[in-house]
């Protein structure tokens, strides 16, 4: 049974409901109202500043009330109504987590056991199926990363691919960049050779979020594509020795790239990425483009470069890894901050013919939701 108490102080108030107790302060409920006043009934924006809140808001009462939460406030002397459903979703009177490097209930972390499971979809039922469509992004947001087949062979048919949730983002390599072997080419992608498994372009703040590869041509042998967990692989190492996680995730590595005329990125980031509640929301390694350590103070440096070691060696352990071979019209979208990808070395013969880009993750996170939401709404009608 539902029950709700106002503490005396009228700062805050308790909710006692089935699936635990949760505590609200006054000035989150006010902050968090939903009446029109409060927030626009299109969009859901605030129609008003923080600043228009009584810094000295307090609850004067409180009560259940036709399936919902009634609160009464002083001083404006106004009563608004809470759904407890959203409450309970947005509660915060919770345990914090608080080992370092744990990852939000929505991603699942993954090794080379992933190998019969990647994500798939079909392009043709992607663009036209939002059920489809939904069920697919969910599991790149969940996972990080999916595989498309069955899209057109033709230049700039990765367009198409972003189409299906964002937008492009053009950087120095254009709208998108050709991955096939060059003579002098200004990036080692660009040539036959095999690379470590990286995140790409760590040189640029903001870092691409997304980045999506597309094959055209795929005759000549080998050039398999490869992707590893980079939360998977940031958690074995805090597993293993946490003073190699911590001294990663304390200390920022630098990145740079200046390999065409008038381009000279940075950035300055760690390599293993935390939020103030230790929570895993980034990964950057690519020893390409890693400059001079300088961030890190002298009694630390030989840690650092054993635990980066030790990284490095964790990334490339097979164990680790998802392989698979892109055929003309196949594609696959890796959420850069986290999924790492590689490239299996390839012969010079036959051909070999890939199209990349880069575009953000919110515009990915968005239509997922969007099409999640749209799907309970349909459900409840």
């Amino acid at each position: 049974m539902t029950k709700v108490s106002v503490d005396p102080s009228g700062t805050f108030l308790k909710l006692e409901t089935a699936t635990g107790t949760y505590r609200f302060h006054a000035i989150w409920l006010r902050d968090n109202a939903t009446d029109p006043e409060t927030r626009a009934v299109g969009n859901g924006q605030k129609l008003i500043t923080f600043s228009d809140l009584p810094s000295e808001t307090r609850i004067t009462d409180a009560r259940l009330s036709g399936g919902g939460l009634q609160v009464d406030f002083d001083p404006e002397q106004k009563t608004l109504t809470y759904d407890l459903e959203c409450l309970e979703t947005n509660a915060y009177d919770r345990a914090q987590i608080g080992k370092r490097g744990w990852t939000n209930a929505g991603i699942e972390v993954w090794n080379d056991a992933l190998k019969s499971d990647v994500p798939t979809g079909d392009f043709s039922e992607l663009s036209s199926n939002k059920d489809a469509l939904r069920i697919w992004l969910g599991l790149v947001t969940k996972l990080g990363f999916g595989k498309i087949t069955n899209g057109p062979i033709e230049h700039g048919a990765l367009y198409k691919i972003v189409d299906l949730f964002g937008y492009v983002r053009e950087t120095n390599y254009g709208k998108h960049f050709e991955v096939r072997t060059e003579v002098n080419p200004t990036n080692l992608a660009f040539t036959g050779l095999g690379l470590q498994a990286h995140t790409d372009n760590p040189y640029r703040d903001p870092v691409p979020t997304v980045q999506v590869l597309y094959c055209l041509e795929s005759s000549a042998a080998g050039g398999e594509n490869m992707v590893v967990d980079g939360f998977a692989a940031a958690q074995r190492l805090r597993d293993e020795n946490v003073a190699y996680f911590d001294v990663l995730a304390d200390h920022c590595a630098r990145f740079e790239y200046a390999g065409e005329e008038g381009v000279c990125l940075t950035s300055r980031r760690p390599m293993i990425e935390l939020a103030p509640d230790g929570e895993l929301i980034g990964v950057r390694f690519n020893n390409r483009s890693l400059a001079a350590i300088t961030d890190v103070p002298f009694d630390k440096m030989a840690l650092y470069y054993a635990a980066y070691r030790r990284f490095a060696e964790i990334i490339d352990d097979p164990a680790m890894e998802v392989t698979f071979r892109l055929a003309p019209g196949e594609s696959f979208v890796v959420d850069n901050t986290r999924v790492l990808h590689a490239r299996k070395g390839y012969s010079g013969e036959g051909t070999r013919w890939l199209q990349g880009c880069y575009a953000d993750r919110d515009g990915l996170h968005s239509t997922y939701l969007s099409l999640l939401r749209s799907t309970v709404l349909e459900a409840a009608e």
